[in-house]
């Protein structure tokens, strides 16, 4: 067979195959008053599927997914019958458009090199494959929840060290560069924010949106930490080890309004890591509790007085106590919640 001619095949293939795929996302958008009919709270993405199966004492919490949400529904934050939708699993053509046709291929099938997978700190699985696919789902149904509501929050997300043909730092597709690339394309939106507040640099949403004006990658980190080669965002501020909650507080509000009026987005994607708290087990910075709210209440306070939709997902955060970790996770949703409640965003 002429080989240009079967790169033509499956090009046009791939691109029926995309436009099917958008349809469904646009189909999906449309129907969510639908979903939404009732929901007068805090809309919460949440999937079960979220968790898999790890080794046991590997360093990755993937029970804090579930953990987070019984807690939410334990201290009374969310009410699960009346406010939490489930995402569906990203199609590989959505996440094509944010990574490699190769590197998806290989990652949905199964055929990432032992090398490769070493670089993510996950063995390749069924189900850890199905739990990137919902992940990434949620993430972007949080975002067109926004988009009608003005806020959502997921309950996962945050997969910032993927990059657009590798996955790394226990990342395997980047959720809020695939939520974007596919808004941007269904016309949802024309201007993204993306806020990444986690400890770590999101290097790899940095790498994928370096040469698209259409998204504003911002991170605040510690400069000090992971990744040790940092891909250049559009705004990084690297900050020394064991800044607190006044320096960093004081940094992130001179920084964040003035970014806001400036670039006007339809949308801020937030990366709430708690990974700066003082006592997270891979952080350097000395965030407390009560840090980590003021931060949370800053963002999205911001976005919603300038009627900027905003969608949050939990980012990183280790601590080999489950419930310590899941409580920390947690205060971005309870903040939300406040918001919600004082800024009167009931439908």
């Amino acid at each position: 067979m002429n080989y240009s001619r079967w790169s033509t095949i499956r090009r046009g293939f791939s691109n029926f195959r995309l436009r099917e795929q958008l349809e469904l996302a646009r189909d999906q958008y449309e129907n969510l008053e639908t979903r939404l009919r009732g929901v007068n709270k805090l809309p919460i993405i949440h999937s079960e599927g979220y968790v898999c199966g790890l080794p046991i004492n590997h360093r990755f919490q993937m029970t804090k997914f579930r953990e987070l949400f019984n807690v939410l529904v334990k201290d009374g934050v969310i009410n699960p019958k009346v406010q939490v939708i489930s995402p569906t699993h990203v199609s590989q053509e959505l996440a094509c458009l944010a990574h490699s046709e190769e590197y998806v291929n290989k990652f949905f099938h199964g055929e990432t090199s032992s090398e490769e997978q070493r670089r993510t700190g996950f063995i390749w699985t069924h189900g850890l494959c199905s739990r990137v696919r919902y992940e990434t789902g949620g993430t972007l149904m949080s975002a067109m929840v926004s988009l009608t509501r003005g806020l959502s929050c997921s309950t996962g997300g945050g997969t910032h060290h993927a990059g657009p043909d590798y996955g790394s730092g226990f990342c395997l597709l980047n959720d809020l560069a695939v939520t974007a690339e596919t808004l941007l394309r269904l016309g949802l939106v024309q201007k993204v924010l993306i806020v990444d507040l986690d400890v770590h640099q999101g290097d790899g949403t940095a790498l994928i949106f370096s040469k698209n004006p259409e998204v504003f990658t911002f991170s605040m980190h510690c400069q000090s930490n992971f990744p040790f080669r940092k891909n250049a965002s559009d705004l990084d501020i690297g900050l020394e080890d064991h800044v607190g909650d006044s320096e960093y507080l004081a940094v992130l509000d001179e920084t964040l309004p003035h970014l806001l009026d400036t670039l006007r987005p339809d949308l801020v994607l937030y990366d709430a890591g708690v990974d700066p708290h003082v006592k997270d087990d891979l952080g350097k910075l000395d965030l407390t509790d009560e840090g980590l709210w003021r931060r949370d209440e800053l963002v999205v306070r911001n976005c919603i007085r300038r009627g900027i939709p905003v969608s949050t997902v939990i980012g990183g955060g280790y601590d080999r106590n489950i419930e310590i970790l899941a409580a920390r996770h947690s205060i971005v949703h309870r903040v939300c919640t406040k918001v919600w409640r004082e800024s009167n965003l009931v439908f």
